[in-house]
């Protein structure tokens, strides 16, 4: 016998009602449509109406909810269908283990935490390996979650130096072609990398970190012979380097160093006759000890809830082309 239940929930702080009915308490609909149950929210109550056990589940995800709330944690969508499937689970603790994991703290000092599972198993990676490889595509945190990580190891003095490097291959252009000094040359190609960076330090401290060589930015050119020591090295965008060049980046490795090495291996911008160097490594390099390897996927997007359901299109298109006997190799903004 089914026994239905009525429960009211009364959030009393303002602020914190708005964050759980945000976007017309779409929030609320994805719970009602995952647990069976009528749920709305009015001013700043909650009403569930259901069967005894579904809305007992559900409050449970709304307390949890709140409390993330209190806790600084933005929500979306693809949060809260996380929120579910793990308190569903039995598995609470791993949501308590992400809230717990503040990796560093903005500039205006807000907590950079984990908001995904991948994004959790990439950031124990880095502290636990060496080399960490974190592969998936745009919007999954990746190059934010290593600038963080880089950024507190420099101000923690666990290594002396932050150092950022890209292969300039996107648009197609030769660096010695571009306007302006090195600097100037490379700054376009690492845009993301700087933002990350300016979040963590501001632009003051930012740039006397520059100029006193503590943050470092290179082509992946300017790499070869050197031994990078007490560094932490960022390789972005690691699909568009040539298995030559990163085998000579890997082997620049010193004591006391940590490299991340991202990139998405659906959007190779390298000529089709040539072979991707992550690709490469990541086939050559997957048993290798102290050598961390990470697949992100679209549950790891943490934008806009649309970016997620692009990056599927795009995949479910790629692979009824790939079965087609269709090419997979695009370009990407």
């Amino acid at each position: 016998m089914i026994t239905e239940r009525v429960e009211e929930i009364l959030i009393r702080d303002s602020q914190e009602a708005s964050h759980i009915f945000e976007r017309d308490s779409s929030y609320l609909k994805v719970m009602g449509d995952h647990y069976g149950i009528d749920i709305s929210g009015r001013g700043n109550l909650i009403r569930m109406k259901g069967d005894h056990e579904a809305v007992e589940q559900a409050v449970h995800v709304v307390e949890r909810l709140r409390h993330m709330v209190r806790e600084r944690i933005r929500l979306s969508e693809r949060q809260v269908r996380l929120v579910m499937r793990l308190m569903d689970e039995g598995k609470e603790q791993l949501l308590e283990d992400m809230e717990e994991d503040i990796i560093n703290f903005t500039k205006s000092g807000n907590p950079i935490r984990p908001r995904t599972l991948g994004q959790k198993f990439y950031v124990d990676a880095i502290r636990r390996n060496s080399i960490t490889f974190g592969i998936g595509p745009a919007g999954t945190g990746k190059t934010y979650l290593a600038v963080a990580l880089a950024a507190f190891a420099l101000r923690n003095h666990d290594v002396q130096r932050i150092i950022l490097v890209r292969p300039a291959v996107e648009a197609g252009e030769k660096l010695g072609f571009l306007p302006g000094d090195m600097q100037e040359k490379v700054n376009p190609y690492l845009r993301p990398l700087f933002d990350g960076l300016l979040d963590m330090f501001g632009p003051e401290e930012f740039m006397r970190l520059q100029q006193k060589g503590q943050i470092e930015v290179a082509p992946l050119a300017y790499m070869r012979g050197r031994t990078l020591e007490k560094s932490f090295v960022i390789l972005d965008e690691a699909q568009n380097t040539t298995v030559e060049q990163i085998k000579m980046f890997l082997t620049r490795l010193g004591f006391r160093s940590k490299m991340v090495i991202n990139g998405d291996v659906t959007q190779i911008d390298l000529p089709p006759h040539v072979k991707s160097g992550l690709i490469d490594a990541l086939r050559v390099l997957g048993g290798v000890k102290d050598i961390g390897q990470v697949h992100f996927t679209e549950d790891d997007v943490v934008r806009h809830d649309l970016v997620a359901a692009i990056i599927h299109a795009y995949e479910e298109d790629a692979r009824k082309r790939n079965k087609n006997g269709g090419s997979s190799h695009g370009n990407h903004d």
